[in-house]
């Protein structure tokens, strides 16, 4: 399967930073070390950790230990997508991946990793009727394992530090109001900050504008109403608060790339 690959280094004789830009990397490292500059700052990890490459992280100047070890996990964006459970914690978990790269494993955590992988190598082997659905599970569980890992760090990260908190209370109500409210300027207004500051807050910690945040959430409200045959792309157009059909569809094909009838069809979902 080309979606979600497992690797050891020592094994199969690759390494992790053969794949960035490609794949997003999960790398279990189990003995020796490694360090790697990830946009300009510079991290380390040795056995224990475990490192996440994002795919739109910029990796560069890896070195490893010439005893360095590890199993390393694969998984395409699309794939990523397909079978992501859970989006508000998918994205506090990119927000704290992309600021904490490389992360030191309780013991209780290695071995939900171990677990993970172990799972991930056995369900990878063979052919299987409907093997892509089933890795997909598996990758399911490893995501809440990795949110169950993170949840202390991420929480006090929400409490703690104003910045943070004031983001991820703009990531809920655009998660809340996405069906009908697409101006950063409404969110602001709820935040009771201006559309600059809250657009450069989100520049800050995540990379990524708020307007696009917004788009995110919208994007994802319009792929499960798509997805739904019962509803029309008219009736799709009224829950999503849009003036009419036409409008809807030019907002529709902006963010997903192609036409809302096109993506049925891609999809065979019939009205």
């Amino acid at each position: 399967m080309d979606d979600v690959i497992l690797y050891n280094n020592i094994s199969d004789g690759v390494l992790p930073s053969e794949f960035t830009n490609r794949y997003h990397v999960h790398i279990l490292c189990r003995e020796g070390g490694m360090d790697f500059l990830l946009n300009g700052k510079k991290f380390c990890a040795t056995g224990g950790d475990l490192v996440i490459w994002q795919m739109s992280s910029e990796v560069n100047d890896v070195n490893y230990t010439q005893d360095f070890n590890a199993d390393f996990l694969l998984v395409s964006s699309d794939f990523l997508g397909r079978f992501n459970p859970e989006m508000s914690w998918a994205v506090r978990g990119f927000v704290f991946i992309k600021q904490h790269p490389a992360f030191r494993l309780s013991e209780a955590g290695r071995t939900l990793c171990e677990e993970d992988f172990s799972l991930f190598r056995h369900r990878l082997k063979g052919a299987h009727l409907f093997g892509a659905e089933i890795v997909g599970r598996v990758l399911q569980i490893f995501l809440f394992d990795l949110w169950e890992i993170y949840s202390q760090e991420i929480n006090a990260m929400q409490t703690s530090d104003m910045t943070a908190s004031t983001f991820f209370r703009f990531l809920e109500l655009a998660q809340k109001y996405c069906s009908s409210e697409r101006e950063v300027s409404f969110y602001a207004d709820k935040l009771c900050i201006t559309p600059k500051y809250l657009s450069e807050l989100c520049r800050k910690i995540s990379n990524i504008p708020s307007s696009e945040w917004i788009s995110y959430y919208a994007l994802n409200e319009i792929k499960k109403l798509l997805n739904d045959p019962a509803l029309t792309l008219t009736d799709i157009a009224d829950r999503m608060c849009f003036y009419n059909l036409s409008h809807f569809s030019r907002y529709a094909k902006r963010v997903l790339g192609v036409s809302p009838a096109e993506y049925r069809r891609s999809r065979r979902i019939k009205e």
